[in-house]
């Protein structure tokens, strides 16, 4: 009886080590536990300590790739700007970023499985909202106005304390629906909510699948209960919503002088376009506000911490914009003057992006980069993009941040549009990089740049305490404002309400 147990778990143990040994991705150097059951460890390690996992990978491999274990899957980092620029070469058939970003967030079970086959938000963000921000533009203005006033409440000339990362979310969520669904709604207190709560509950899902042998996911995936939650929750607020909009396009025609010019009106032409149903369009709209808010709301609290940890940089951006504001108002091609503004939040996010990992593709077939290593079909890869914009071959004092460093670079005529925050580039990967780059970063970089500049018009600010910039929080490879520092606001003094 023994004998035969040992003769099985030596054949299986010999079957485990053949496979390894034939199969390519384990010839591609793992920072981290590696071994079978230990990855695991790996695992836990990375979801604690990714930073410092990722940093020590791009330093021992540099110029190219190494392996970090998730509980679920092996992700292959490719290191360096040159490898960058070659993962966005190559095309979806070899490369997917639909593919990646569905096992990633296991979207099917974690957000709404319609949305990811129909994907209408795509094509209305790249078409007709970023063609109407110029109009969006005085809407968004308004509201980031009342939405500050409302969410940092000031009284007389004292400072006032408020949580960065919950105040700037709420501007951000008020600001984004103002150009998404238009008022009273993007005021309404219960949908605000709901869709803040959104992001947590997809990440509490993806965690728990984490956790779910690949076999046992479409078993597991239906049933649970956050997302579902949020959505029942956001459909029965939007459902009267889209339903009376439809009546109206239905009763007013093509030609409705008084058609809202928004992103709901966008979503329901694309809707109807390939004959699709109202659930569609209530998905999208909370697909749309997991990726918008929970990315700009990040962006900007990283950018406020370095505003008010370092008060002199407030004097050359708020003298900025109110040279410009005072002659050309609020208008796009006026926001998009603003080259001091648009470095500091270019800077920022170079410093502190979304992710350490960025540039997501899943391999559809093997792939052989320029450097010999072969990444096997089904596998998940990404670049180290911190440790891109941190390295030194990427940009002088990389480790420092200087809030004009692009402005400054953005002097010479011929390097205007290129060091534009929006841009993206193999040293630059915040956005993405390539076609798949997000497609959002257009109409954000406006809206972030308007919150931020109505903050320096509007108010003084500093840290609460003088501990220096509270430090980022990651959670594996997701780089997080801290959530719990607070900032301190006061009213300016001689405001001119023009402004």
């Amino acid at each position: 009886m023994f004998p035969v147990s040992y003769a099985l778990i030596a054949a299986s143990l010999l079957v485990l080590f053949l496979y390894r040994r034939s199969n390519p991705l384990y010839r591609i150097p793992a920072v981290g536990y590696s071994a079978p059951l230990l990855s695991y460890i790996g695992a836990i390690q990375f979801m604690r300590h990714g930073r410092e996992i990722l940093q020590e990978g791009y330093a021992k491999h540099k110029g190219s790739a190494f392996r970090i274990t998730m509980l679920d899957t092996w992700v292959v980092i490719l290191c360096g700007a040159k490898l960058n620029e070659e993962l966005r070469k190559l095309p979806d058939d070899q490369m997917s970023f639909i593919h990646a970003i569905e096992e990633l967030v296991q979207t099917k079970y974690t957000i709404a499985p319609n949305v990811i086959d129909m994907p209408i938000h795509i094509a209305v963000i790249k078409g007709p909202l970023t063609r109407n921000i110029a109009s969006l533009l005085p809407d968004v203005v308004d509201e980031i106005r009342v939405a500050t006033e409302d969410s940092i409440p000031i009284h007389g000339d004292e400072w006032t304390s408020v949580p960065a990362l919950d105040t700037m979310m709420q501007i951000v969520c008020r600001a984004s629906n103002r150009a998404f669904v238009g008022l009273p709604m993007c005021r309404n207190s219960e949908f605000l909510k709901t869709v803040l709560e959104f992001p947590r509950n997809v990440g509490l899902a993806r965690f728990t699948l984490g956790l779910v042998p690949s076999i046992f996911k479409p078993l597991v995936g239906p049933w649970l209960p956050w997302p579902r939650r949020s959505l029942r929750k956001f459909s029965a607020l939007m459902e009267p919503v889209v339903e009376e909009r439809l009546r109206l396009l239905r009763d007013h025609g093509n030609d409705w002088s008084e058609k809202p010019n928004d992103y709901l009106t966008w979503l329901i032409e694309e809707s109807r376009s390939i004959g699709q149903p109202l659930d569609l369009i209530v998905n999208a709209m909370l697909t749309s506000n997991f990726v918008a808010v929970h990315t700009s709301s990040t962006s900007i609290t990283h950018a406020l911490y370095h505003l008010a940890a370092n008060p002199g940089y407030i004097h050359p951006l708020r003298e900025e914009v109110e040279s410009i504001v005072r002659t050309d108002g609020w208008t796009k091609p006026a926001v998009s003057r603003m080259m001091k503004l648009d470095s500091f939040l270019r800077e920022s996010q170079r410093m502190n992006g979304i992710s350490g990992v960025g540039v997501i593709r899943k391999a559809m077939k093997d792939v052989i980069l320029s450097d010999g290593t072969v990444i096997p079909a089904g596998t998940l890869c990404g670049v180290a993009a911190e440790c891109t914009h941190l390295d030194e071959d990427s940009y002088d004092d990389a480790a420092v941040f200087k809030p004009f460093r692009f402005a400054d670079m953005r002097e010479d005529e011929s390097e205007r549009i290129k060091y534009q925050y929006v841009n993206t580039s193999p040293e630059y990967v915040a956005f993405g990089h390539g076609k798949h780059a997000c497609p959002g970063r257009f109409f954000a970089a406006y809206e972030l740049k308007v919150v931020l500049a109505i903050l320096l018009i509007k108010y003084d600010v500093k840290l609460e305490g003088d501990s220096g910039r509270p430090s980022n929080q990651w959670r594996g490879a997701s780089i997080l404002p801290n959530q719990s520092a607070n900032v301190m606001f006061r009213r300016r003094q001689g405001l001119q309400s023009a402004l």
